[in-house]
């Protein structure tokens, strides 16, 4: 059963930030679009590059591997829509942000 953990506050991921975090032994990537978080896993569907080390622009993180361009609001690869990086669920409340894992 899936369940919210607190991975982060959010005075700790500026806009146009991205960063890794932790939730139950699985790395997560945590991006900051104009003040809204997305996850992802942070594995780049490439080849496994870490995601949350990537360059953000707007939504759209390029892996620091393969330069591979992934969507973070959608997971989907932007010159390949059916491959697809693990999205999780977040919200921030009270100044946390909280993954679904």
């Amino acid at each position: 059963m899936a369940e919210l953990v607190k991975v982060l506050d959010q005075s700790e991921l500026e806009p146009g930030q991205c960063t890794i975090v932790i939730a139950n032994e699985m790395e997560i990537a945590l991006f900051n679009v104009n003040g809204q978080i997305y996850a992802l896993e942070n594995n780049c569907p490439h080849r496994g590059g870490p995601l949350g080390e990537g360059d953000l622009d707007e939504d759209i993180v390029t892996c620091p591997w393969h330069g591979w361009q992934i969507n973070v609001r959608t997971g989907e690869a932007e010159y390949m829509p059916d491959v697809c990086a693990k999205k999780y669920n977040c919200k921030v409340e009270d100044g946390a942000i909280y993954v679904e894992v």
